[in-house]
């Protein structure tokens, strides 16, 4: 029998360590994903892989990250590498470790360290979308850990505006599912499940909530910094379920310069302080723009933004000017933020985007995990 060399094996696990999923966002030795690990001295080294699923769209990463690990850890020396699929048993094991206690309850209760941001507006058509997936991507290019949560069920548009492909589904592992990803944002949307781009949502109020309570509960997004929810224009069943569900959120209210939709939109925002959350910003879109000429674009009006910040007492977080960039950046997928980040409504954005992240969650009201020895 061939002799084992321990340090071999024990720095290709190593190495594997630094291995990071790219869905789960864990090491493949955190996971479970290693399996057999052989390193004779007279033969070449051995090495399993368990991918989570058949399928596994990230497969092909995986495989590759995982050879340069173990090229780092064996030199020019042989190695093979077998790829298998978790045991039902293991991939069990993996969602209970994953989800931990909370099997019923999503994750991001009082004692969460995610801050939960809702997007909101008094009426459609103002652009809360388009801030929210600015947002997130430029959270994301700060380096947060950042999920999108398109709680608009009847209009959703999420994943267009962060260029998801067609037919882009979560990955289901056990009854985990793992949300798709683009420019560093993960997000899920109802969208993603419909049989076809046709297909019609009507829904109800407990249908709506029920969506809503199973996007928080059984989509892992992992350790996130931040948790933005895009929802519907107004006052209804969502605004409400959120209040429900997390009473502990934020709430960032869109509006446009003219008066009448400032008003509307201040009632978005009533409605989320009745429930017990906190109004944090305005942003306003559709702002006057500078012309070419020094003229000034004002189709909306102006004043909307400031006179909401100032009945909630918050800051104008950003004041969005008319863009075209903006509006084709959206229709192509990519957020403006990043494909024109020098455009001034890319700047006002960015700008709202650091000032979110420099007001991290208080600990009021979350249990510390201390206990006092006598």
């Amino acid at each position: 029998m061939s002799a084992v060399n321990d340090e071999r094996v024990a720095r290709i696990r190593a190495e594997l360590g630094r291995v990071i999923d790219p869905e789960l966002h864990r090491p493949l030795t955190e996971l479970d994903m290693v399996g057999r690990v052989e390193a004779p001295d007279d033969g070449p080294a051995r090495v399993e892989i368990r991918l989570t699923i058949v399928g596994c769209p990230r497969a092909r990463d995986i495989e590759a990250d995982a050879r340069a690990a173990i090229e780092r850890a064996v030199g020019d020396a042989p190695y093979e590498l077998e790829i298998g699929v978790m045991s039902r048993e293991q991939r069990q094991r993996l969602t209970e470790r994953l989800r931990g206690s909370r099997r019923r309850e999503h994750p991001f209760g009082a004692d969460s360290l995610t801050r939960i941001i809702a997007v909101t507006s008094g009426k459609g058509g103002v652009g809360k979308s388009t801030v929210t997936v600015n947002l997130a991507a430029a959270m994301a290019a700060e380096g947060l850990r950042v999920g999108v949560v398109d709680a608009d069920v009847f209009g959703f548009s999420v994943p267009g505006l962060l260029g998801m492909p067609e037919g882009a589904q979560p990955t289901q592992v056990g009854e985990l599912m793992l949300p798709p990803e683009a420019h560093g944002v993960q997000a899920v949307s109802i969208g993603m499940f419909l049989r076809s781009p046709d297909e019609i949502v009507a829904w109800r109020g407990p249908m709506l909530h029920r969506t809503l309570e199973q996007f928080l509960r059984d989509v892992y997004f992992g350790d996130l910094d931040v948790l933005l929810l895009d929802l519907p224009p107004g006052t209804g069943d969502v605004a409400i379920s959120l209040g429900q569900l997390l009473p502990h959120g934020e709430v960032l209210v869109v509006t446009t310069p003219q008066p009448a939709a400032a008003d509307v939109a201040w009632r978005s925002g009533a409605v989320a302080r009745k429930t017990g959350q906190r109004v944090i910003g305005v942003v306003e879109t559709l702002s006057p723009a500078a012309g070419p000429d020094g003229s000034v674009l004002d189709l909306f009006g102006s004043g909307g933004g400031e006179e909401v910040a100032r009945r909630f007492e918050v800051p104008l977080l950003a004041q969005v000017p008319i863009s075209s960039a903006l509006r084709a950046d959206g229709d192509a997928g990519t957020p403006v933020v990043l494909a024109h980040p020098e455009d001034p409504a890319a700047v006002a954005l960015r700008d709202a985007a650091r000032a979110l992240a420099r007001r991290p969650r208080g600990l009021a009201g979350r249990p510390l995990g201390l206990s006092i020895d006598d």
